[in-house]
């Protein structure tokens, strides 16, 4: 009989302690949430306290390579404590001036009129069913089959063309081809063969293919010329009159500023306090005098757990401020000129520069905002991929987006509605070889309609 010999294997397990845990999460904070878990642990431990402000880092002075960002120190002074009691109040007021302003959405809308309705409780149920399932558009998010219980489902035709008939009329359908159908029928203006024409002919509406409508239909070329201009009478995206979206108010976690012929880079961190270590604490724990087990313990550990968590606020700002500075360093051209001289960048280039791993970077970026003299722009806006150019330039996705932007206003400006094809050819011409396809997309992307509705 064989027996196995016990065999010692070494393995290497990386377990990751509460500290580094904690390090991590803040490294992703933005500062509005960095300010709440200060906050949270000044509440929460005994040996931190609250000091003085932090000074300003200008680029230069970073790249010299003699900042010195002593942002924490042990001190006593309780600093701005108060501040929190007027942010309390502040927010206060701003939640009751948010809510006595709320502007009435899709939803609101619908569900008021709804109410008004003479209709039996089954089909209000089902109709309450219908409307929250609305996109902002006023279209289906989901199939309404799926939604509706099978009880019900009978009374689904009758109720989702009582919704379509509210105002704004059009919503409850699948996409802007079907609304504008519902529209159409709904309309004692519309002309002729609209409906039909809608429902078997719209590419050719959109491509405002005339001659192979009359083609293949009865209709004449003044019908369909009327039916077209009748469209754009029409609302394809109905919920928008009626947009669920508030106005958010982004605060930025960077600062960038020309003053005076330099760049000048800082934290916006005018609410956030500055930390140290409690002196009383300091001192109870370097006495020699006896104290009991428990006591010195809880001294120690508030101590230390004080120590992490100001090194790690430390190393967050001071990553994030290199990673900003990086950032700026190759979107030079971008803080000088603007948007459409935002150049190719990676997480990995940024990575490599500054040293850091590109999970890192991605931790750091995410969430956060800079403030430039183009406007507040999140720091992931400033990596993108190359896109296909000629020649010495290089061309971000943004850049591009921002390109087209100008050629559509520049056109629309002179009463011309360029085509997604028209504006590739254009975008050819100085060097950048995009698809039609990729220009529709970045169209819709920049929220910019087709030339058919522009």
């Amino acid at each position: 009989m064989q027996y196995q010999k016990p065999v010692i294997v070494q393995q290497q397990k990386l377990k990751m302690s509460p500290q580094l845990y904690q390090s991590i999460k803040l490294m992703a904070m933005p500062m509005q949430e960095l300010k709440l878990k200060i906050q949270e642990e000044l509440e929460q431990n005994p040996a931190l306290e609250v000091v003085d402000e932090s000074p300003e880092i200008s680029i230069e002075e970073m790249s010299s390579g003699t900042e010195d960002y002593d942002y924490f120190e042990n001190s006593s002074d309780p600093g701005r404590l108060s501040s929190y009691d007027q942010e309390a109040s502040d927010s206060k007021q701003k939640f009751i001036e948010g809510a006595l302003t709320r502007p009435e959405s899709l939803h609101d809308h619908l569900m008021w009129q709804l109410r008004l309705q003479p209709i039996p409780s089954d089909w209000f149920r089902v109709g309450e069913l219908l409307i929250w399932n609305l996109d902002q558009n006023g279209f289906h998010l989901e199939d309404p089959l799926k939604l509706v219980p099978v009880e019900l489902r009978k009374h689904l035709p009758e109720v989702q063309r009582l919704i379509q008939q509210l105002d704004p009329q059009g919503t409850c359908t699948r996409d802007y081809r079907e609304s504008l159908k519902v529209q159409a029928a709904l309309s004692p203006a519309a002309p002729p063969g609209a409906v039909e024409l809608i429902d078997q002919y719209f590419e050719l509406l959109e491509k405002r293919s005339i001659s192979d409508i009359t083609k293949k239909t009865k209709f004449s070329t003044e019908e369909v010329e009327a039916v077209i201009d009748f469209l754009k009478t029409l609302t394809p995206y109905p919920g928008r009159l009626y947009s669920n979206e508030e106005t958010t108010y982004v605060i930025p976690d960077v600062l960038v500023r020309h003053e005076e012929g330099e760049f000048r880079l800082y934290l916006n961190d005018e609410d956030i306090p500055r930390l140290g270590i409690s002196p009383i604490f300091s001192e109870m724990e370097s006495e020699t005098i006896e104290q009991a087990k428990e006591d010195r313990r809880f001294v120690k550990r508030s101590v230390r757990d004080a120590q992490w968590f100001i090194s790690s606020i430390e190393q967050r700002n001071q990553t994030l401020l290199k990673i900003a500075r990086c950032i700026f360093e190759f979107q030079r051209k971008f803080f000088l000129y603007g948007p459409k001289q935002l150049a190719p960048l990676t997480l990995k280039d940024v990575a490599a520069e500054v040293k850091v791993h590109e999970t890192t970077v991605s931790r750091i970026v995410n969430s956060k905002y800079i403030q430039t003299e183009w406007g507040i722009f999140p720091l992931k806006y400033f990596f993108s991929n190359q896109v296909s150019s000629t020649g010495n330039n290089r061309y971000s996705k943004e850049a591009v987006k921002e390109i087209i932007r100008e050629i559509i206003a520049e056109n629309s400006e002179n009463g011309k509605k360029l085509s997604d094809q028209k504006i590739s050819d254009s975008l050819k011409k100085r060097g950048i070889s995009i698809a039609r396809r990729t220009v529709t997309k970045y169209r819709k992307e920049l929220d910019i309609d087709s030339s058919y509705y522009r």
